[in-house]
């Protein structure tokens, strides 16, 4: 039987345009409302602004709060609203189609001045959801607003630009000549760059900034996690947001599909509050399954770190590790292309005069010894390769790495894969094996992995160990006095991993 009184929210349905520019769901946009101050909701002065439009969802949820929170102050409706929508809600539109559809999400008209608009001080078709064409600005091949590549942005004026309004220009304050109590916003995530397939440039964390150069009294925005400890240009970005004692507050989705279903952007993301008027730690929040955990008041930086460390339960694991003062795994970690050989690099299929074994991408084949351009020392020397790339989905637990191959005297690899050693002997690798496959030394790595790739960075909390002996989670644990709370975290981060060495 249909029920007749259930009116679907059209913004729940729309599919995204792609990974890129994601649409926020109405229930993430209230949840990410709800951390700021109730009290804005009642004041008629405050003002709103969205720089990133797509749905006009962030605004379409703002204006529900502002009608129940002025009802008093304005109690005739129609004032009220005309109040609300061009006194207080502003909005940027990403693109020509996307403001037509915050128009109308908002308005109830795609001409803010139509016939059916529910606002009646309107003189123009916009109102106060803005779109204007705008263009790259190149230098040597790059837009200086974007970092967007000339050779694939450079189009038919007929063509969308991707030329978002909001970060290319230096004074983004005169679009509205106003200052803004609130900025909120999903932004676009990426622009491709050009490069390989998928290949992309981060393009997210210029919205923060810019809206930080703007000086609300509250920012807010959903973006990807993988700032955390990566990502390309993220360095400063991330530096500059870890140092920012302003950030209030973090919440934090290891698995996308918690927020935006049928989505998988890996590393997760996260929203965060900015507040200008805070300077303190922060409150920071995990998701998992629907459910938060219990939220913690931290620093943004643990002692000796460089990056966010994003699980609240892991903090004191990585305290009581760190505490030993070891050396660490990462310094026994090759970078990449340890041998100097590209991934696209085959061998011949059998073994030659003067050949050596070559573990490549999908198998083994020989190569001429001289074809090594690094480590030539390491090619008669016991090691063990690891693949650059993680096997699996961000949905958890994780494998985190894939199986470590012991590399006998007489090998080397190409870039598919990094190098750990060189080892004396296979005893001591396949004792270092044994750590590898542990659920203690993934997850170490875990706190610092956000992609599937699986650079030297990632080992960084690792410590090394004694090889003389093989290692198991039990030894692991009991030596770090890793509690039993604790080894039941690190089961729902990390699945077990066989060791096909044993």
């Amino acid at each position: 039987m249909i029920d007749v009184k259930y009116n679907p929210d059209v913004l729940l349905c729309l599919a995204n345009l792609s990974n890129d520019e994601v649409f926020t769901p109405p229930n993430l946009v209230n949840q990410m409302l709800d951390v700021l101050p109730v009290e804005l909701w009642s004041n008629p002065d405050a003002r709103f602004l969205d720089p990133v439009s797509k749905t006009g969802v962030f605004l379409r949820e703002m204006a529900k709060r502002l009608m129940n929170g002025l009802e008093k102050k304005i109690p005739d409706h129609q004032k009220r609203v005309n109040h609300i929508f061009k006194n207080q809600l502003f909005g940027i539109a990403i693109t020509e189609l996307t403001s037509l559809l915050s128009r109308r999400s908002v308005y109830c008209s795609k001409k803010a001045n139509g016939k059916y608009s529910v606002c009646e001080e309107f003189q123009d078709e916009q109102g106060n959801i803005r779109f204007k064409k705008m263009n790259h600005s190149w230098k040597d091949g790059r837009c200086i607003y974007c970092g967007a590549s000339q050779e694939v942005y450079d189009r038919d004026g007929s063509l969308e630009t991707y030329a978002y309004n909001f970060i290319h220009t230096d004074k983004p304050e005169k679009i509205f000549n106003m200052k803004f109590d609130v900025i909120v916003g999903n932004p676009p995530y990426q622009l491709s760059d050009g490069g390989a397939q998928s290949s992309a440039t981060p393009i997210y964390q210029k919205f923060v900034e810019q809206a930080i150069k703007l000086n609300p009294r509250y920012l807010t925005m959903i973006i990807p996690a993988r700032w955390y400890s990566g990502g390309k240009g993220l360095d400063e970005f991330r530096s500059e947001m870890l140092h920012d004692s302003r950030i209030a507050e973090i919440h934090d989705f290891p698995e996308t599909s918690e927020v935006f279903p049928g989505l998988n952007i890996r590393g997760g993301v996260c929203y965060f509050l900015w507040n200008r008027e805070y300077n303190g730690l922060c409150k920071v929040v995990n998701y998992k399954q629907g459910a938060s955990t219990i939220p913690i008041v931290r620093p943004l930086l643990e002692k000796n770190a460089e990056i966010f460390i994003r699980y609240n339960q892991a903090i004191e694991i990585l305290r009581k590790v760190s505490a030993f003062n070891e050396k660490l795994f990462q310094d026994f970690v090759s970078t990449q292309k340890p041998f100097g050989l590209r991934t696209f690099v085959k061998g011949q299929t059998k073994p030659f005069v003067n050949s050596i074994k070559l573990y490549e991408n999908g198998g083994v084949g020989y190569v001429n010894k001289k074809d090594i351009s690094k480590n030539i020392g390491w090619i008669d020397k016991v090691k063990i390769i690891v693949p650059r790339s993680s096997p699996g989905s961000d949905v958890y637990p994780h494998q985190v790495i894939g199986n470590p191959i012991l590399s006998e005297p007489g090998s080397a690899c190409t870039e598919t894969y990094i190098v750990v050693g060189p080892i004396k002997n296979e005893k001591l690798a396949k004792n270092a094996m044994s750590y590898m496959c542990t659920k203690f030394f993934r997850f170490l790595m875990i706190l610092i992995k956000n992609t599937q790739d699986v650079p030297r960075r990632v080992y960084s909390f690792i410590p090394m160990q004694n090889f003389n002996q093989s290692w198991t989670d039990e030894k692991l644990f009991k030596k770090y006095n890793i509690t039993k709370e604790e080894q039941q975290f690190i089961d729902l981060l990390v699945r077990p991993m066989r060791n096909e060495n044993e």
